[in-house]
């Protein structure tokens, strides 16, 4: 049963910082591309941020670059997303996500896996 399970969302005012953290029970973890999704109440689900199997290379929607930082951890089986700066508009529902082909890409039909989500609220 594969699971990834994330945490570290919360409320916190704009300009603020969060850490979310995914943990992922997908075998071998470092055969996979991780990315990061949010949807927000009344949206479609958008791309945030992917990182390769080794974290060498990353992908970042543009809303989010020089902000955001996606990194993972192998021996940890887990992957981050650092929040910086954070805007109101950033207020959504944050889910994780595998892609068992190992590519850095955008496009939520493209994973496969997924979590339950973690709600961050940056409140103005």
């Amino acid at each position: 049963q594969v699971q990834l399970v994330e945490s570290g969302g919360g409320l916190v005012q704009a300009g603020g910082s969060l850490r979310l953290s995914c943990a992922a029970s997908v075998r071998p973890f470092s055969n996979y591309a991780m990315g990061w999704f949010r949807q927000a109440p009344g949206k479609e689900r958008e791309f945030v941020a992917a990182v390769s199997r080794s974290g060498g290379s990353t992908l970042y929607a543009d809303s989010v670059k020089g902000r955001f930082t996606i990194s993972r951890d192998n021996a940890k089986n887990t992957v981050y997303l650092q929040m910086n700066s954070l805007k109101p508009e950033d207020t959504a529902a944050y889910y994780c996500a595998a892609d068992h082909l190992g590519l850095v890409r955008p496009y939520a039909r493209e994973y496969d896996y997924w979590g339950q989500g973690t709600q961050v609220t940056v409140s103005s």
